[in-house]
């Protein structure tokens, strides 16, 4: 049960990420130690980043629950491969939708 509360906790932390991006005024950063491109519609740009960190928390938290059910390899393993196909798709939608979406040419 431990193992869930900081899974969840984890997850929270991403939505709370995703709320001060929703409410931020500067282009919001996806990638780490990098700057964000130039946008042509910041709250646009913010919405939309902020919104795929909430979801993602969401799906985060939903892929810890089998930890709160006990020390199943089995439902451990689905949670981990669980959270990279989850990752590879919120970079795939941020790379592809986002960007493309909202930076300036």
């Amino acid at each position: 049960m431990i193992a869930f509360v900081l899974w969840a906790a984890a997850g929270g932390f991403l939505m709370v990420l995703g709320v001060h991006a929703l409410l931020s005024s500067k282009p919001a950063a996806f990638w780490a130690n990098t700057e964000p491109p130039k946008i042509k519609n910041i709250k646009g740009y913010n919405r939309a980043v902020g919104r795929l960190f909430i979801a993602y928390g969401a799906v985060f938290i939903l892929l810890g629950l089998p930890l709160a059910l006990g020390q199943n390899k089995a439902l451990i393993l689905l949670s981990v491969l669980g959270v990279m196909l989850e990752t590879i798709a919120a970079m795939a939608v941020y790379s592809i939708r986002i960007t493309g979406k909202y930076k300036s040419e």
